[in-house]
């Protein structure tokens, strides 16, 4: 009996390299300590002033009025939201296949939210669904430029404005990514950002909040930052109720994060360019290898995926007699790669979403605050991409250095599974009766 060349079942592992500061993030430097020592030495932690810098930075990098930093990205969104004026029985469209921060902070503002499918390519909300979710209650969209790849923007502008939807942006996979050569995050009415540690632009536990509308701002201040109301509240409307956070929240970014985001600003295009080109040679070799394919822009589109956060590839296990896309990422593991599967329910599905009375309303959160008889709760079967997705995305390895040796290594371990795919499929249990052997 032949003996297989798989890692798995008993061959020699693909990758062998020392694998340096390939997977090293954030890239901490002396510069960073220093900054953020002189914060701990001046006893500035919870000041304003180094956070006003990095905010000016923020919004300067991306060509906006306004940025407003947050202590993390959930309150970020929370933030903007509350900007827009969103509140009792408003309605949220929001993808299903996206962290719960996109969308849940609008229970505490009396909203609730309508999930939209996404595109299979993309993995962003697919604009044409977004019109069949739209009610006399919708008041916003918002849009997740998932694993760092950018939304189909201008359709998704077109139908907002067409009716007279508002716009978030959830940049906080795509820092620095590119729209049709515009940057992601200046399309919508506002946008936020995490900016913690595990993502592209990493500061530590953080999040920004960025707009051109004055009114969005002020109020996304009056919401969580109440020792700036006096510096930043002109809105005769608003100034009556400053001095109190309106929300009951206090969402003031540490300074230490704010003094790292400088500091990062600073580095993190040429870091991006960097993750960019490593990651576009790993997928360049694979190009046309069977059973996968690049999640990535067209080339020459003028559309980047930034700093790559969230780094995937597509599944077909069409491709390889059905072999499932377990058992194809345990032989990448064990050929020494680091490559998981989607094994999360999309948000829709979820008890909180369904079934759970979050206030005590007597009835489900999700449709407490509609009217009688209205019941917007999608059950399974009701958005058919985001429900099968998992089982045909997986990720790879997220490349921080240019280190081609290094690259192709992790790629020759993804060849080495595609062509030695068979010797899988006798020991594949999560397999379909129906595929072939």
């Amino acid at each position: 009996m032949r003996m297989s060349n798989l890692a798995l079942l008993g061959g020699k592992k693909a990758v062998q390299k020392n694998q340096e500061d390939t997977f090293v993030w954030p890239i901490v430097t002396k510069e960073i300590e220093d900054a953020v020592l002189e914060v701990l030495r001046a006893g500035k932690m919870s000041d304003i002033d180094v956070t006003l810098k990095f905010e000016e930075e923020f919004a300067r990098w991306h060509g906006v009025k306004y940025a407003l930093a947050h202590n993390n990205g959930t309150s970020a969104i929370h933030s903007a939201m509350f900007g827009l004026g969103i509140g009792h029985g408003d309605e949220i469209i929001c993808p299903s296949i996206t962290y719960w921060a996109s969308c849940l902070p609008v229970y505490s503002l009396g909203g609730t939210v309508v999930f939209a499918d996404i595109d299979p390519d993309s993995l962003c909300i697919d604009p044409g669904d977004i019109e069949r979710r739209i009610t006399e209650r919708s008041k916003a969209v918002v849009v997740v430029h998932l694993l760092g790849m950018p939304a189909d923007m201008d359709p998704i502008i077109d139908v907002a404005r067409r009716h007279n939807l508002k716009v978030i942006e959830d940049v906080s996979h795509a820092h620095g990514a590119l729209y049709k050569g515009r940057l992601v995050g200046t399309m919508g009415d506002v946008a936020c950002f995490s900016i913690m540690s595990g993502k592209s632009l990493a500061t530590g536990e953080g999040g920004m909040l960025i707009t051109n509308d004055r009114r969005v701002y002020e109020r996304a201040v009056l919401f969580g930052h109440y020792e700036r109301h006096p510096s930043v509240v002109q809105l005769d409307e608003l100034k009556a109720g400053s001095g109190l956070p309106w929300g009951g929240y206090k969402y003031r970014i540490h300074q230490l994060t704010s003094a790292v985001g400088i500091i990062q600003l600073r580095n993190y295009r040429k870091q991006m360019e960097e993750i960019d080109r490593a990651m576009s040679y790993f997928w360049d070799l694979l190009e046309g290898i069977p059973g996968i394919r690049p999640h990535r822009p067209p080339k020459g589109s003028g559309t980047t995926k930034g700093g790559w956060c969230g780094a995937s590839g597509h599944y077909r296990a069409e491709d390889l007699e059905g072999l499932s896309i377990g058992r194809f990422c345990e032989a990448v593991r064990a050929e020494g790669s680091p490559c998981h599967h989607g094994d999360d329910a999309p948000l829709h599905l979820h008890p909180i979403f369904n079934t759970v009375d979050v206030y005590n309303q007597g009835r489900p959160t999700r449709i407490a605050n509609l009217p009688p008889g209205v019941d917007i709760r999608q059950p399974p079967g009701s958005l058919p991409v985001s429900e099968g997705i998992f089982e045909k995305l997986f990720s790879i390895p997220w490349f921080k250095r240019y280190h081609p040796e290094i690259i192709e290594e992790h790629v020759n371990a993804y060849k080495k599974v595609v062509e030695n795919f068979r010797d899988l499929l006798t020991t594949d249990h999560k397999r379909s009766d129906k595929d072939p052997v």
